[in-house]
């Protein structure tokens, strides 16, 4: 999964121009969801924040959504917190930090209802954590970051670091007092800190707090600001003397302590939420007993209540995006129509109908595996039961019509017709021993006799091949091989090697990568040999394409490197970027190459496997591409399964017809 590092020095776009071209985001619907927001105009406005920068908004409350924003210049942002000024709507504020360096960060801004976004220069590379706008005042903002607390008081024209010396940092949380915008709670990764003077004089508020506890969340009862909650890895705490005592919470059991976001209902003071790693909690007597309201696998990153009705409930999950409830909670339905941020490994098209298309994700757990669409994209059904939450990292599909699934613990088939998957994991190993048998003249004797032990294959699955006489599998503990099927495999380590990441064959030519070397075999896997010539500095190989005369061309963080039958190999600049490419695939009906890249959305084109031209441009980056009735389909690592227009002037149809003139 690509996650460039990236400070922000200049101010940034960005409805998304390059993120977001013409081509369609057709789902599958769902994924991780960070933060949420709404509009205090207008609370059908509703905004979210996802884990790679970008925003989605929704006009109808949290029904349909569509992508609104990105920010930063790669997908390393964290969007923890989403705030509109209460006063004036068109603004806007987003506290981001990075994935890929997590001292880093930017609290970004709009005046202009996202149409522009910059980020405030006093906190820029700063990685900030938490963020409020205070409800008396909205010009003051206080804001933490990993360094400590950040204040401005006229609307983020200037900003000053208010918390003293090297004793408060690693800030995740921050509250305000609703009434006085100069009382400030600030929960660190060690516990918490409260100012009564904006900053001048800080005390450490721990008592009745388990030592070592990281403040997650920190809320202040507008009916009563000495009421104050706090939730910390060692448990949920209340205060009802504004934070000079706490005590603990009882009835959320230790598990489900991690508890990210609390929130207060905004219109019965006595409701509160705890959105935790095992589910949403609710209280429903000011935190006296808590009652578990949601299924207990889902992860709540953020809880937002519709101020107008607080039977509306939206939670920002991990996974299953945004879950909706018109009962106050008692019962929730997912609501991600037009939410697509999913990490998309592979896209199948049906050879025996082109309207339906599969797709493996990963990092979804049970609300991933495969999803399926007979209608080109418009509409998906997950079908992965049998896979057991299960990542999928190749989805192959047999000339019969099954799917083959390879997953981070073995191989699955999906009978053609089926609604479950089946393991396809007997490996079976031929053992040399002895029996002794008696001769016609009576005598005892040895003879050599073979017992077969099976085994079950439990590794990683990076790659299927679907050969016309055997299948392979390219897996973390060896390359395997099955002559029935998929019923029986036999394999293991090649040369010492374990670790691959890619297989192809052709008649009895067989080429496997792991991440830095390809192995050959002429002979059926008989025997195997190193293919020499390829660059030392080639560390991180991602998959490999054949043709079936034995041109091999391999796609590497380091670039593309081709070789003819895995003679001496040379690093292809002719056409393609020198670095970074994500995937490379040779379509046999239409005798084309096709590369994606990780750094761009251009699909890269080429008859030859030599010199490439740029196709299409799908405004996403891209991790590999397929066809539907001429066009391409892309996979991508964070937005779904994006389509090409069907005017598209450089269409798959077009390209190749240009191709074959």
């Amino acid at each position: 999964m690509s996650r460039k590092t990236f400070v922000l020095l200049t101010v940034v776009l960005l409805c998304g121009a390059a993120w977001a071209g013409q081509w369609t985001a057709l789902g599958p619907d769902g994924g991780d969801v960070r933060s949420l927001s709404y509009d205090p105009k207008n609370p059908d406005h509703i905004f979210l924040g996802t884990s790679t920068g970008s925003i989605f908004k929704s006009l109808d409350g949290g029904h349909t959504w569509e992508h609104f924003a990105h920010l930063g210049a790669g997908d390393d942002y964290v969007i923890d917190h989403l705030q509109f000024d209460p006063k004036d709507s068109s603004s806007m504020y987003a506290a981001a930090w990075s994935v890929n360096n997590q001292q880093e960060g930017d609290l970004f801004f709009t005046h202009d209802s996202g149409m522009s976004w910059q980020s405030a220069a006093a906190l820029r590379g700063k990685s900030v954590r938490a963020m409020v706008i205070s409800a008396s005042d909205s010009k003051v903002i206080t804001v933490g970051a990993l360094d400590g607390v950040y204040r401005t008081v006229d609307g983020g024209l200037n900003w000053k670091k208010i918390s003293s010396g090297d004793e408060i940092h690693s800030v995740e949380s921050i509250a305000v007092d609703p009434q006085n915008p100069n009382t400030i709670y600030a929960g660190t990764w060690h516990l918490a800190w409260k100012t009564t003077d904006g900053g001048a004089n800080w005390s450490h508020i721990t008592k009745g707090m388990i030592e070592d506890s990281d403040v997650f969340s920190i809320i202040v009862d507008p009916s009563n600001t000495q009421t104050i909650f706090a939730s910390a890895c060692s448990g949920i705490y209340k205060s009802v003397n504004a934070g000079e005592q706490f005590s603990k919470i009882q009835g959320i059991p230790f598990s489900a302590r991690r508890t990210r976001v609390l929130m207060q209902d905004p219109n019965h003071a006595e409701i509160v939420y705890a959105g935790t790693t095992e589910g949403l909690w609710k209280t429903a007597d000011a935190g006296k007993t808590w009652k578990r309201v949601s299924n207990p696998e889902v992860v709540v990153n953020d809880v937002m209540i519709d101020p107008r009705n607080s039977q509306r409930v939206l939670l920002a999950t991990d996974r299953s995006g945004i879950l909706a409830s018109d009962d106050g909670a008692q019962s929730f339905l997912t609501s991600n129509k037009g939410y697509a941020h999913r990490y998309v490994s592979s896209v199948v098209t049906s050879n025996a109908n082109l309207d339906t298309i599969y797709v493996g994700v990963v990092n979804d757990r049970e609300a991933g595996g495969v999803f399926v669409s007979q209608d080109q994209g418009k509409h998906w059904t997950q079908k992965s039961v049998g896979l057991d939450g299960r990542d999928v990292f190749a989805l192959k599909e047999t000339p019969n019509g099954d799917l083959v699934a390879a997953t981070n613990r073995g191989m699955f088939m999906l009978a053609k017709n089926a609604s479950v998957w089946s393991p396809i994991n007997t490996v079976v190993e031929d053992k040399a021993s002895s029996r002794i048998i008696t001769t016609k003249s009576g005598q005892k004797k040895s003879v050599p006799s073979t017992t077969q032990v099976k085994s079950v294959l439990t590794a990683h699955v990076s790659d299927i091949e679907i050969a016309p006489t055997r299948w392979l599998a390219a897996t973390s503990s060896g390359i395997y091989m099955s002559a029935d099927q998929g019923k029986t495999w036999k394999g293991g380590p090649v040369m010492g090697q374990s670790e691959f990441v890619g297989v192809r064959a052709n008649d009895n030519m067989i080429a496997a990568a792991t991440r830095e070397t390809v192995l050959i075999s002429n002979d059926n896997a008989a025997t195997w040999h190193v293919s020499t010539g390829l660059a030392s500095t080639v560390k991180s190989i991602r998959n490999l394409a054949m043709t079936p005369d034995g041109q091999l061309v391999i796609a590497s963080r380091e670039g593309a490197f081709r070789s003819q039958n895995g003679g001496v190999w040379e690093h292809i600049v002719n056409g393609l970027p020198e670095h970074n490419i994500s995937s490379v695939s040779y379509d046999a009906k239409r005798n084309q190459w096709f590369a994606t890249s990780t750094e761009t959305g251009v699909v890269f084109v080429s008859t030859d496997g030599h010199s490439w031209e740029r196709g299409p441009d799908a405004g996403y980056p891209l991790r590999g591409v397929s066809f539907v009735h001429g066009r391409f389909v892309g996979a991508t690592s964070f937005d779904g399964v994006v389509l090409q227009p069907e005017n598209d002037n450089q269409s798959a149809a077009a390209t190749v017809g240009a191709s074959n003139n």
